[in-house]
Formats: C-alpha cells, structure tokens, sequence
C-alpha cells in the first residue's frame, strides 16, 4: 500500500499554554531576532530551536510575566568557526537575553549539512575513481549518508567539525540502495568547507547484483485472502483535545515536542494524582559489533548528533495508525534558519486491548468481564536505513507503558562471495549485516503523589531463617531505599525479579506504605566492548539499566549536552551522579535504559519486521484497590438488565 499524509485531522498551533512547541511563527521571530543582533554571518547553520521548559513553568507559576516565551537556539557560523547557544525572550519586546559560546563541532549535524556533505563526495574526483574501480561511473545513483565519527576523529583533522560517510550504490532512482553496500569506500568530509579531505580505500569487494525492492509487486504477486478489518467508533473517540491538552479516562497530559527528544508527555494525572511531571525518550546510542573497515566507527548518538524531531514522520492513516485518530502536527527549525512543519508529526489513538479483568463464578455460573482499552500517542523517526516507532500507552488501571518498534533496512556492509560473517549475519549475495545493539537513555521526570520523591529497589530473597520457612517455599520482597545518587546506578536482574518503586515522601496508603508507582524496565542488554574501547568509554549511561538524579535544569541529556566530537565521556548522567548528592524526597529523575541486543537474522531482510521493547510504570500502592473497578460492562443493556455474559 503507498500512504500518504491525509489533511483531515491536524494538531493544535496556537499557543494556549506556556508548555505548547514553538509554532513556526515564534521560532521564526526568534530567528530573526538572533540575526538582528548582528554576531550571526552569512553562513550560519542552525541545530534547532528550543522551549524553554524551565521558564514557560515559571510563566504558569506566575513568577515570570504571562505571555513571553523562552526559546533556545543553537546556531553555527561556518564564516568564523563560532558557536553558540543562544537565549531569546519573546515579548512586547523580543530581545536576545544571553549568547554561550560552544566548541563549533560539537553540535549535532542537520540535514541541511547531511545534503551538502553528500554533493560534496559526489563532486570529487578521489572519490568518484574509488567509485569507477568498483565499476559505479553514475555517481547521481549513489548514497551517500553523513556519519558522525563517533570517537575515532584522525588527530591530524584535529579541531574541524568532520564526519565520514558510509556508501551505498542503487541501479535506478527507484533502487533501494541500503541492499547494495558499497564496501571499502571512506570519504571524510570537513562539515564547515564541505572539502572532502580523503577518501580511504580498503580494497574492492564486488558490489551486490542482488536487489531489495520494497514497493508492492516487488517480490511477486501480493498474499491474498487478506479481508477489511475496519476501526469505527460511531460516536467518536472517548478523549478530548484542547489545543495541546488531553483529557481520557481519568488521564490528563498535555504533549509537547523538541528537536532533541521528538515527542515527550507532560504533567501526566490519573484520577487527579500527580504521577509524572515529564516522559520522553531522552537518546538513543546504537554501536556496532563489527570490526570491519564500514563498520567499526559506528556508535551513533542519533539524538544528539543528529534530533528526533528533524527525523519525524508525517503518519498516514490506514498505515501507520488505524482508527479514529487525533494528530497533532510538529515544527522543526531548518539548518537555514527557516522552520518547517511536519504535518500529522504525531498520533493518537484509542484501542481494544483485550480483557481488563475477568472472574468466571463456577460456583454461581455467573462471569464478571471488562474490556481493556488503551489511549496510544505515537511518533516514528527515520535514521537513514533504520526507523523507530516511539509508543507511550496509558491504560485504564493508571499504567504507563512505552513501547519502542525497531524496523526499517539493516545497516549492511559487503563481503566476498564464500566469505563468512563472523560479526554477523549473511543476508544476501555478497552481503552481510553486523551484529549491533540499541540502546534508549529514558527520562522520566517523576511527580508520584507530588514533587517529593524516593527510588527504592525491590527484589526476591528466599527466607534463611528455618524458623520462618519450615516448608522451604517462603520468599520475601526486600526494600531498600536508595538514598545518594552514588547508589542509584543499578543493573535489572529478572532472575530476583528486580524492580524499582518510586514512592511519595508525603503520602500513604490505607496500609500504612508510601504511595508509589512501579518501574519495571522489561528490556536489558549489556555492552561487550572491551575496556577502554571507544564503545565502553564514549557513553557510559548504557552500563546501567537504571539512573537516578535530583532534577536540575543544567542536567537534561543521559548522554551529555552534545556528544558530537565530545571527548568520550566527558558528560552525562554518569557524570553528574559523581557529586552523590541525595535522591530521597526530592525532585526526582529516573533514567530507565532499554536495550535490545540485535543479532541479524536473514527474515529481516531485505526489511525488517517490528521488533518490540518495553517499559513500564504502574501503580504500586498508589491505590488501595484495582482502581478499574469503574469500568462499564461492555455488553451492559440499562434496559433490560443484561450483561456480557447473562
């Protein structure tokens, strides 16, 4: 099926709240102020535009004046080698209030750069003839994706804003190039000239023959007997929509949107109880586990070396979401400094999600059953070959869930027809796709029950006392509070079935606990690169599977502020958590780290279907009963009585 964005539903665009995205209107104005100020040269390049989230919450306090609006702009001008990050206040009077400068390499690259990195490789002659030993002499054909280098910055490019560029070849415009690497072919480009400074050539390995159509038709005639399942909810959706703000089934949010993070949920309530202040997917690390000359340099920070919100989606209805659906539309700021609108960048909707609760009386032959149904806001992002499916699912129990899909095309490299892949997995003709992990640096900004608020871990232990466990089956679940944030760097351990509780400091249950909710991260993995490899030293948040902080303003990246360029390590939560300071009844960020292990099999080529990981965040004590009891019978006749099943 080829979907398209449809026009019929669109998101808010006025400002209704302090918390609201820039409209296009605000990022331009700030734009033009920044410019106004006279430091910003002809060839400024910008790496997104910013709320201020701080301010716009002060604005809602009523501590800073009604109507101005803080927007952040990282801007880069080529002309002078400078940087900076840049503060304007938009009001009566816009005005820039502070310019920071910052190392002119380190901020992510746009697409803008991307484009321009790939004209510059397709112009040069070095590279053109590493391409004609290989028998390519169509270098419009070729693809050229710009790659941040990741830690391996030759010295002698020291001090330029670099990247490399990974090569593929297609046959026609139509082509799907990522099924034919071309192998052995480095270009290094310098992202402030656009000079390409070298092209390594590692020898040539015969480009695949073998193609990977996607298109319909591609792999012959299409499965039949595939019947119309269609969503319809006749008297419309159960939410309610204000501008930003949603309202469903004792769920209030509002949804917000940054260039860094793509989609993130704000002053999450159930039942009027505060539970989290703010949810995002904070960064994303993918390395790869392959040694060879194409691959031993990937270990990407795809949000901050290159923004979710950039690499947004429009969805289309019919293919990326199914039903009634409300979206909600993005604007991003352009590397020219002109913003842009992703229409449909964003989806909600509500599902069936199967049976809530159920007992079958056998007693009394009488059944009691209700429906599960789900309110789901969702994004996707493409990363070059990869694409990304971010879910945030909010349950009529008071449970959170984030569900990450992983699809799109391997990212592959070439080998020599009868080679084997050790490193990975042989999925074509000449072709193999190298083992790799991915990794997603959550942040959770808590509001259990409140501002004030404590981790404690929670695992299984089998009671030691013979006394106590005569029948030798008694297990207790044992508490500890964790007090520094020197202690909060934790490993899951499913085999004690490990989880974390974040409790309020000022509530209790009828039971005499703290009112809490459960962090259950149901998706670990672990890095395997040897000490003081690049992998291991360049973003040490991945040797954790869970992180806690007290909430700064200074402290927003699990990964640091710009990782592009970045001496390895030099920033991040594994930094900050170094000053110990206390995490028991305060306000509290968690930083859950899901991972997934990726080991290539040949049926996810020549693309690959959904893989799915999980968190989750349910009530645990928050409610001294199923707080779903409430839920309408599904099959309930008011006239006559009946039920679902009488």
């Amino acid at each position: 099926m080829n979907c398209h964005p449809t026009p019929e539903t669109s998101g808010a665009t006025a400002r209704t709240h302090p918390l609201d995205p820039p409209s296009a209107g605000e990022i331009s104005l700030a734009v033009a102020t920044a410019r106004a100020d006279g430091r910003l040269g002809e060839r400024t390049r910008f790496w997104g535009a910013y709320l201020d989230e701080d301010h716009a919450r002060r604005v809602v306090a009523g501590t800073e004046p009604a109507g101005e609006v803080k927007i952040g702009l990282v801007a880069m001008d080529y002309s002078g080698s400078a940087a900076w990050e840049i503060d304007v206040l938009l009001a009566s009077e816009s005005r820039c209030l502070d310019w920071r400068p910052i190392d002119p390499r380190r901020p992510g690259i746009t697409s803008d750069e991307a484009r321009a990195a790939a004209k510059a490789c397709r112009e040069s002659p070095e590279f053109r003839a590493a391409l004609a030993k290989r028998g390519i002499d169509d270098v419009s054909l070729v693809m050229i994706d710009a790659e941040s280098m990741g830690g391996f910055e030759p010295g002698k490019y020291a001090g330029r804003r670099i990247t490399w560029g990974t090569v593929w070849h297609r046959t026609t415009e139509e082509d799907n190039g990522y099924a034919r690497p071309v192998q052995g072919v480095i270009p290094i480009i310098d992202m402030h000239t656009m000079e390409v400074l070298e092209v390594e050539d590692h020898g040539v390995v015969p480009v695949s023959e073998e193609a990977g159509p996607l298109q319909r038709g591609g792999w012959g005639p299409e499965r039949e007997g595939l019947k119309p399942l269609d969503v319809v909810q006749p008297e419309g959706p159960s939410f309610t929509v204000d501008g930003w703000s949603v309202d469903w089934q004792g769920w209030t949010f509002r949804i917000g949107f940054t260039h860094r993070e793509g989609l993130i949920l704000h002053d999450l309530e159930f039942k009027g109880r505060s539970v989290l202040k703010r949810a995002a997917c904070n960064e994303m690390y993918v390395p790869y586990l392959d040694s060879n000359s194409t691959q031993y340099r990937k270990n990407f920070f795809d949000w901050g070396e290159y923004g979710a919100g950039p690499l947004t989606n429009s969805l289309a209805l019919g293919c990326d979401c199914l039903g009634v659906i409300h979206y909600f539309d993005a604007t991003v700021l352009g590397g020219d400094g002109d913003p842009t609108v992703i229409p449909q960048a964003i989806c909600m909707h509500e599902e069936d999600a199967s049976i809530l609760w159920k007992h079958n009386d056998l007693r009394r032959g009488v059944s009691e059953v209700r429906r599960s149904r789900r309110l789901i806001i969702s994004n996707f992002q493409t990363v070059a070959n990869y694409d990304y499916g971010f879910y945030w699912t909010l349950y009529q129990d008071g449970r959170i869930e984030l569900e990450v899909k992983l699809t799109g095309i391997l990212s592959a490299s070439g080998i020599h027809e009868g080679d084997d892949a050790p490193y990975g997995r042989i999925v074509s003709s000449r072709v193999q796709a190298p083992t790799h992990q991915h990794y997603f640096g959550i942040r959770l900004d808590t509001a259990v029950d409140g501002e004030l608020n404590r981790l404690v871990e929670e695992h299984a232990e089998t009671e030691p006392d013979p006394a106590l466990n005569p029948y030798g089956n008694a297990v207790r679940s044992v508490r500890t509070t964790v007090t520094t944030e020197s202690q909060a760097a934790m490993r899951n351990d499913p085999s004690i079935a490990r989880h974390w509780r974040v409790e309020s400091a000022d509530r209790t249950n009828r039971y005499g606990e703290p009112t809490a909710y459960r962090l259950q991260i149901k998706n670990t993995t672990r890095s395997f690169g040897l000490p003081d490899s690049v992998m291991d030293r360049r973003a040490p948040f991945i040797h954790q599977h869970l992180w806690a902080t007290p909430r700064s303003p200074d402290e927003k990246f699990i990964g640091g502020q710009y990782p592009n360029h970045a001496e390895p390590g030099d920033d991040g939560v594994h930094v900050w958590q170094r000053q110990d300071r206390s995490i028991d009844g305060v306000p509290l960020v968690v930083w859950p780290v899901l991972g997934v292990h990726h080991v290539p099999r040949p049926e996810q080529w020549p693309v690959m279907p959904v893989e799915a990981i999980h968190l989750a965040f349910e009530p645990d004590g928050f409610f001294d009963r199923n707080p779903a009891l409430d839920i309408p019978d599904p099959a309930a006749n008011p006239g006559d009585g009946s039920t679902c099943c009488s």
